[in-house]
C-alpha cells in the first residue's frame, strides 16, 4: 500500500505520530554492511522496511513504497541498476552519497542520480561538499569538514534539485530553498556504530510518506538526537549502545521531540 498522506508542514511530534499510524513501506537500496541495522531501526521506529534492490523488481517496488532510500555505500552493478529504476517511479526518495568525491564509480552515479531530483540528500559535510563540486570528499565514509563548512554547498544542491539537504555533524543542518534548521544534541557514540548515519537516511525516507521533505529530514534528525542521548546515558560503549539505541527508537514518544533538542530555524531571503 502506498502511503503519502501529507503535503502540509508538520512538527516532529506530528510527523512521528503520523509515521506510527501509517507504518509506511520503505524501500532501502542500501549499503550491504548496514542492512540489518537499518531494517531494525525502521522497525523500531514504526516503519516497514524492505531491502528490495534487484533490477527488474526495484522500480516496481518503488511504485508501491511510501518512500525510497538510495544509499551508495556498496554500489554493486546490480544496485546501481536498481537505483536507476527506483528513482524513476515517482515516489519521494533520499540520496545518501556515501564516500563520494575520491571514488569514481559512486561519484559518477551520485551526479547522475541528482538529475532525478531526490526529495532529500543526506550526508556528512565532506560528502555534501564533494557532491556540490566544492570538495574532494572525506576520508572514506568519515567527514573531514564541519557541517557549517558545507552550508553553501547544501544550498547550491537545493537549488539544483528543488529538494532538501541534510548535513550530519555535531550540529545537524537541514536546508531547503528558504530555510535552514540546526538540530543540536545527540551522542558521539552514534559515530562508533556501523549504520547510524545510513539508518538515519532510511528514517528520512520513511517519513517522506507522511510529511514534506524538510519536515521529514528535520524530524529524523531530532529523533536520532533524542534516542542517541538516551541510549548513551545508560550504556558503556558501542556494543551496548547499538542495542540501547534501537530500544530508544521504539520507546520514544512523539511529545518527547519538542522538549529535548533545540532546533533553530532561519529563513533565507
Amino acid at each position: 500500500m502506498v502511503v503519502r498522506t501529507s503535503s502540509s508542514p508538520s512538527t516532529p511530534t506530528e510527523a512521528l505520530r503520523a509515521l506510527r499510524e501509517a507504518a509506511p513501506l520503505t524501500q532501502c537500496i542500501t549499503n550491504a554492511v548496514v542492512t540489518n541495522f537499518t531494517a531494525n531501526a525502521l522497525l523500531a521506529l514504526g516503519a516497514s522496511p524492505a531491502m528490495c534492490d534487484i533490477p527488474g523488481e526495484a522500480g516496481i517496488f518503488a511504485g508501491i513504497a511510501g518512500g525510497v532510500l538510495v544509499n551508495l555505500g556498496t554500489p554493486t552493478r546490480e544496485q546501481r541498476d536498481a537505483a536507476r529504476e527506483a528513482v524513476t517511479a515517482g515516489t519521494p526518495w533520499v540520496l545518501d552519497p556515501v564516500a563520494v568525491g575520491a571514488l569514481p564509480v559512486r561519484t559518477a552515479l551520485a551526479h547522475e542520480l541528482l538529475d532525478a531530483r531526490p526529495a532529500i540528500i543526506r550526508g556528512n559535510a565532506s560528502e555534501i561538499l564533494a557532491l556540490a563540486g566544492s570538495g574532494a570528499g572525506g576520508r572514506g565514509v568519515d567527514a573531514t569538514d564541519s557541517a557549517e563548512d558545507a552550508l553553501d554547498a547544501a544550498r547550491s544542491l537545493t537549488i539544483r534539485t528543488g529538494g532538501t539537504v541534510a548535513v550530519s555533524g555535531e550540529t545537524d543542518l537541514i536546508v531547503d530553498a528558504t530555510r535552514t534548521a540546526r538540530v543540536s544534541g545527540g551522542s558521539a557514540l552514534l559515530t562508533t556504530v556501523t549504520g547510524g548515519g545510513c539508518a538515519l537516511g532510511a528514517a528520512m525516507a520513511s517519513l517522506l510518506a507522511v510529511t514534506p521533505a524538510f519536515d521529514a529530514a528535520l524530524t529524523a534528525s531530532v529523533i536520532w538526537a533524542v534516542a542517541s542521548e538516551r541510549a548513551a546515558s545508560r550504556t558503556r560503549g558501542p556494543g551496548s549502545f547499538a542495542v540501547a539505541f534501537l530500544d530508544e527508537l521504539a520507546a520514544i514518544a512523539p511529545a518527547d521531540l519538542d522538549e529535548r533538542v533545540r532546533v533553530d530555524t532561519e529563513v533565507t531571503r
